[in-house]
């Protein structure tokens, strides 16, 4: 039994322990973070990660989520229980959760840009981010159950390792951004190098209530390297180099991909309604313009009923649905004929595609308006060819491709894609392609 007398001494010695950490310089202060890292490169079986894709599964990490929230002084209590926000509507935005004998216990969401761009740019400024190669996601809506938070990082470095393996091989993302209490920032810098984005602590970031909010990022690419540094000769439970980029969890659950997209949405027209109309007002309070934005997103007609109404359709809609774009990293070879007998082969990586062209990087210089044929690998066992020949040039190695007359295989493809939503879609559109 706890001797009620010894509850302020406990108080008094975690006051004076937090006062004399705070007293150290910030080297000393980082130092102390790393020394504390707990990773266990064998979790037990009882944890499984995941994408959170079941009703039950989101509806448990918005309740998560809104307790963590409210608890933190971040929120108001909403009648629903939970914290849902337009950029969770977004099928460029995937929830990650950690289950725990099937019982979700964290989660955190990672958005990539979109129409809406990102939660944190309102008060930060990402143009010199943006300049930089590879795609951007803000990693937001984290939050770990009560009872878990104090396990020495028994869920929170799973779910973060699950986060790293997510972006670097599904997620097509290389630079992570976050907006943190200043309380918390430190161990983002100390334990995964983040760079603050601003010298500045922004005072009030309506986005959580008014509280005050540092920004940083992350840069993926570099990462590995300055994880070796700092973790590589440390003995495996302190060893986050190994836990990041060498242990293979078995908790952690992959999504099954038949091609090489980059997003997972979930969102049926029911789970939308659901949680976005049912249960909050999320939609009903958009203004005209994301409200306009949302039905340019979601432009199948299943989705309709469930949207919210448009005071006028926008201008360009139609426009918008004809040159669709879609985001892949999908890596192909172009073969260029030289001269007689002779030909040149460049290697590429299309990162968006549509009916009629795509968007690819490359090493060396692509000749404009020169015909030649490219074998694009849509998937593992998905090959198409087509005759191509770059249009334009970006001045960063990005080409923009027309295409000849597309092959079976590509002409299924976009057409799965134009009329698919979710993942599950996808895979059932493209079940024939083997049918040629």
């Amino acid at each position: 039994m706890v001797n009620p007398m010894d509850l302020p001494a406990t108080r008094l010695l975690r006051r004076t322990m937090r006062s004399a950490f705070n007293a150290l310089p910030r080297d000393g202060r980082l130092a102390v973070y790393r020394n504390f890292v707990d990773c266990d490169p064998a979790p037990t079986g009882r944890l499984v990660l995941k994408i959170a894709e079941t009703r039950e599964e989101l509806e448990a990490c918005f309740r998560l989520l809104h307790d963590a929230y409210v608890s933190s002084g971040l929120m108001q209590p909403q009648p629903s229980g939970m914290r849902v926000t337009i950029y969770h509507a977004l099928p460029t935005t995937t929830t990650l959760c950690a289950k725990y004998d099937g019982e979700v216990v964290g989660t955190l969401s990672l958005i990539r840009e979109s129409v809406l761009g990102f939660p944190l740019q309102r008060i930060f400024d990402l143009n010199a981010l943006r300049e930089k190669r590879g795609n951007i996601a803000e990693v937001s809506a984290l939050a770990i159950a009560r009872r878990f938070r104090h396990t020495g990082g028994s869920i929170l470095f799973p779910l973060m390792k699950f986060m790293y393996e997510y972006c670097t091989t599904f997620f097509d993302t290389r630079h992570l951004v976050i907006a943190v209490n200043p309380a918390h920032i430190e161990m983002y810098e100390s334990l995964l190098f983040f760079q603050r984005l601003s010298q500045n602590v922004v005072e009030n970031y309506d986005f959580v209530n008014g509280a005050p909010a540092v920004g940083a990022t992350l840069d993926l690419g570099t990462a590995p390297e300055i994880f070796r540094q700092h973790y590589g000769s440390k003995p495996p439970k302190r060893n986050l180099h190994a836990f990041f980029t060498e242990i293979r969890l078995p908790n952690i659950q992959l999504p099954a991909r038949r091609f090489y997209t980059t997003n997972d949405p979930v969102l049926t027209p029911e789970l939308l309604d659901y949680f976005f109309n049912v249960r909050t007002p999320v939609f009903s309070l958009l203004s005209e313009r994301k409200k306009e934005l949302l039905h340019a997103i979601y432009d199948l007609p299943a989705y309709r009923a469930v949207l919210p109404p448009i005071v006028r359709p926008a201008a360009d809609g139609g426009e918008r649905r004809r040159h669709r774009r879609f985001s892949v990293r999908c890596p192909a070879e172009l073969s260029l004929r030289c001269g007689v007998g002779d030909a040149s082969r460049v290697s590429l990586e299309i990162v968006q595609l549509s009916r009629y062209g795509f968007q690819a990087h490359a090493p060396i210089e692509v000749p404009i308006d020169v015909w030649g044929e490219v074998t694009v690998q849509l998937g593992p066992a998905e090959v198409s060819r087509i005759q191509v020949a770059a249009s334009r040039v970006s001045g960063t190695g990005f080409y923009g491709f027309r295409l000849g007359e597309p092959d079976l295989v590509w002409r299924k493809f976009v057409t799965a894609l134009y009329g698919s939503s979710t993942q599950a879609d996808l895979q059932n559109a493209t079940a024939f392609l083997n049918d040629r």
